[in-house]
């Protein structure tokens, strides 16, 4: 686990642009364990921002500015070699393997059964201790979100990206897979990006919060 002074996610200088309409403008440094909250509406570039970031901007977006993680250049890094994980707001659970299979499906190759102990470790640190076996269709929905990350969590991402990631959990629910989440953040000195729409989000991460429109680029720490 790197300490949080070595882990960082730094955007610096980005413009991202559509039809030679500039639609954000972002300059930001994340360390490891912090969370920056991203807001605004529907169109506002939230979405093409964190499509930026995972290195899948799609064709009739531009991008100025570089990316770097963990003092590293990776701003023409293929997606699937950037070490960022991905929080949706569904769970994304493949049905037709377990629970231990799901989370395992992500994780870098080694030894099965050292594994299959960091995955049981990590079910009972969040609470699932014993459903190795069991099939993501017989879980909750707040049992479902925690093995949504730590699938995310054990495949050792280098920082990690949170899209809407509890827009679909109950008040309750939220708040517990909420504190679960930012708790998992800083454990593994993860440096967070945060899409939502939900203020509460902002103010349980205990981050920046950058609220972007359709015009313009407002930020205001929280």
């Amino acid at each position: 686990m790197k300490s949080q002074s070595m882990s960082s996610l730094k955007i610096d200088n980005l413009q991202l642009s559509q039809q030679g309409k500039l639609l954000l403008s972002l300059n930001e440094e994340v360390k490891g364990g912090e969370v920056l909250t991203i807001m605004g509406p529907s169109g506002s570039g939230k979405s093409t921002l964190l499509n930026w970031l995972v290195g899948m901007l799609p064709s009739d977006f531009y991008a100025n500015g570089e990316l770097y993680l963990n003092q590293q250049i990776i701003t023409n890094t293929a997606s699937h070699l950037r070490n960022i994980g991905l929080l949706y707001q569904d769970p994304l659970l493949f049905p037709h393997l377990t629970v231990e299979g799901n989370i395992a499906f992500a994780m870098p190759k080694g030894d099965k059964k050292t594994r299959k102990d960091e995955i049981s470790e990590a079910l009972n640190q969040v609470g699932l201790a014993g459903m190795e076996k069991r099939c993501p269709q017989n879980l909750s929905g707040g049992q479902q979100a925690r093995v949504a990350l730590l699938r995310v969590l054990l495949s050792k991402p280098k920082a990690i990206l949170l899209d809407e990631p509890f827009s679909k959990l109950d008040s309750q629910l939220r708040q517990e897979t909420r504190q679960l989440v930012f708790e998992q953040i800083q454990r593994y000195s993860l440096p967070a990006v945060m899409v939502t729409h939900d203020e509460s989000d902002a103010i349980a991460a205990q981050g920046k919060v950058i609220t972007l429109d359709a015009l313009s680029l407002n930020q205001a720490a929280s």
